[in-house]
């Protein structure tokens, strides 16, 4: 009788209609605020932001299809029924029961009261123990498996994007360096009468630019090549590791990157806007960042199953992305430095003495690792906070899962280092380094004008019409004028 009570079929009537009102109208809420971000999105024109918030949408469809499988599976789980040898072993908490266990000797039917405790079976377990078996999980504990999965991706999207506005915040203060760079009034208009003073302004600025080149690059060269101290490769590297905690991007190396990315890629505009490049690139990699990839997946699998009581496997689990990240930071900035030398080197040798990007600097020649990198950093340490937040609501800061405190404080302490250290530092590294690879980075391009110029240069090969001006005026249409500001930014470099 007091299980029919507890059904829906007992339950007040308005009870169910305010309930489900509440969840409809909080779901309603939701779904409207996340439109009216990506409308916002769309008329700032960040298409690349616009693009993450829909990645961000189908982790929380994935999510509302985890949560449907387990509502809808939580029966059939619940009478899974298991041999109680099968559950006595490797618990997030030591057994309550221990000290007797020392006195009377284990019977089936201690064993099984134990493994029922220990599980928290809210279902009458009649039905496996008539079989003198065990359930394989209590509705209860998945219930709070469930909960944890939603907590983790939602403390994942936090994550990902308090980092990306740091991040890009930082980023944003270069742009008075590029600033100085800008393109001065063409000769057209000095010529133009009324605009005799504009020439003077052309020259001035021109010659203000040389000289804030000249500098930056001097400083460079001084601070990553100048002594045979800073060349060698223990002291490199040692000053890599602890440039990352300081300054990590100086006024200098900006410029001085900046310059060697358009003397490879754009020798024919020295104005062009590395700035607003660098950043769109970085909107475009964060639609990766902010998805939770399968290997993520396996990866909290993994370490669930390690959650066994005594071996502290959180603690020791706290360190990897913080060694992670000081390896990444270390990496990129000793990229900055093996530039510099690579360049003092081609001086001595006589050749021409630019800055050369090149895919050799990075991990097995591929940039792309570092995103990957970060990406795993972010997630895993989402991993760590969100794991100690369920534990502290569900089931107390009490509870035997939740470590002792001078394992807790340390986790936690390392946690906000690795989120603030990504912001400031190896976020805003990546942003600068990775774009010294071989090539431009896949981004450059909106999607449409991506697959615009892939039918582009198909038809060219297929007509033997690659230089044709005819063609070009027939297919010049089916670009969209909106695109135009970024083709014309793009088509002046000469893509390697």
């Amino acid at each position: 009788m007091a299980e029919e009570e507890n059904s829906l079929e007992y339950t007040p009537t308005w009870v169910v209609a305010f309930i489900c009102f509440i969840i409809v109208l909080l779901s309603l809420l939701a779904e409207r605020g996340l439109h009216h971000l990506g409308k916002y999105l769309k008329r700032r024109k960040q298409d690349a932001l616009f693009e993450a918030l829909q990645k961000l949408k189908e982790e929380l469809m994935l999510l509302g299809f985890i949560s449907l499988m387990l509502t809808v599976s939580q029966t059939a789980i619940r009478h899974i029924c298991v041999p109680p040898a099968l559950v006595s072993n490797m618990f997030p908490c030591k057994k309550p029961l221990e000290e007797e266990t020392h006195h009377a000797p284990e019977s089936s039917h201690s064993l099984i009261f134990t493994t029922r405790h220990l599980l928290s079976t809210g279902a009458s377990p009649d039905h496996c123990t008539a079989k003198g078996k065990v359930p394989l999980i209590s509705v209860e504990a998945l219930h709070h498996l469930h909960i944890f999965i939603f907590v983790l991706a939602v403390f994942h999207v936090i994550f990902c994007a308090s980092t990306m506005v740091l991040g890009g915040a930082r980023i944003q203060q270069w742009k008075r360096w590029e600033d100085k760079f800008k393109k001065p009034p063409s000769q057209k208009d000095a010529s133009k009468p009324g605009h005799a003073h504009a020439h003077h302004a052309h020259a001035h600025a021109h010659a203000h630019a040389l000289h804030e080149l000249f500098n930056a690059n001097h400083e460079f060269f001084k601070m990553h090549a100048g002594g045979f101290w800073r060349r060698s490769v223990v002291i490199s590297w040692l000053r890599s590791f602890c440039k990352q905690f300081y300054g990590s991007v100086t006024k200098s190396e900006y410029i001085a990157l900046r310059h060697g990315f358009i003397m490879n890629h754009c020798p024919t505009n020295p104005s062009f806007n590395f700035h607003k490049y660098m950043l769109r690139t970085v909107e475009i990699d964060f639609k990766k960042v902010v998805t939770i990839s399968w290997y993520l997946w396996l990866f909290v699998v993994v370490f669930l199953l390690l959650n066994v009581g005594g071996w502290n496997t959180y603690f020791w689990l706290s360190f990897l992305p913080l060694i992670l990240l000081l390896m990444v930071g270390a990496k990129l900035e000793n990229i900055i430095s093996s530039l510099a030398v690579d360049v003092c080197e081609k001086r001595n040798r006589g050749e021409q003495a630019v800055i050369t990007p090149s895919d050799e600097l990075f991990w097995f020649h591929r940039p792309d690792i570092v995103l990957q990198l970060v990406h795993f950093i972010l997630f895993q340490n989402a991993f760590e906070i969100a794991f100690f937040f369920w534990i502290l609501f569900t089931y107390g800061i009490h509870s035997c899962i939740m470590e002792k405190l001078g394992f807790l404080i340390p986790r936690l302490v390392m946690g906000v280092l690795v989120q603030v250290l990504c912001s400031y530092s190896t976020l805003p590294l990546y942003a600068l380094v990775t774009q010294m690879g071989s090539k431009f980075k896949k981004g450059i391009f909106d999607d449409l004008v991506h697959s615009t110029l892939e039918v582009w240069l198909s038809d060219t090969r297929n007509k033997g019409e690659s230089t044709s001006e005819a063609h070009r005026m027939e297919i010049q249409p089916t670009i969209p004028e909106s695109f135009n500001v970024q083709i014309n930014e793009v088509m002046e470099c000469d893509n390697p």
